[in-house]
């Protein structure tokens, strides 16, 4: 059996819940502008040095909402030609389903990869 062959094992049920809370802090851009970037922001930077699980699950979902808020801004320009309306509501939708997905499996112990995302952060 190689390295990469060895089963990797469950993180503890806090560092789980911490990467979890993570990916669900992006629901904080309902409550306040910019909420969706700096709930995970914050979390990340007081949880990155627990465990490397949090610091990887972290920087993903504040990858994610970079790219969403970057998104956002491109259909906002859109709306004036009015597609932009059509593609808000749907990148509305898929980054609640996509968020959602991404607590779960950061709760299971699985590290996420959120599609189309542009990983500024390393």
């Amino acid at each position: 059996m190689n390295d990469s062959q060895l089963p990797v094992p469950t993180p503890s049920y806090e560092v789980r819940q911490g990467a979890m809370l993570c990916h669900l802090a992006a629901f904080l851009g309902f409550v306040f502008p910019f909420g969706s970037v700096v709930g995970p922001l914050i979390l990340w930077q007081m949880k990155k040095e627990v465990d490397p699980f949090i610091d990887d699950q972290g920087k993903e979902a504040l990858n994610f909402q970079i790219t969403v808020a970057i998104a956002w801004l491109v259909c906002i320009v859109l709306a004036f030609a009015v597609i932009g309306f059509f593609l808000m509501a749907a990148l509305a939708i898929a980054t609640v389903v996509l968020t959602i997905i991404g607590s779960i499996k950061a709760n299971k112990g699985i590290a996420y990869r959120y599609p189309f995302t542009w990983r500024l952060i390393k």
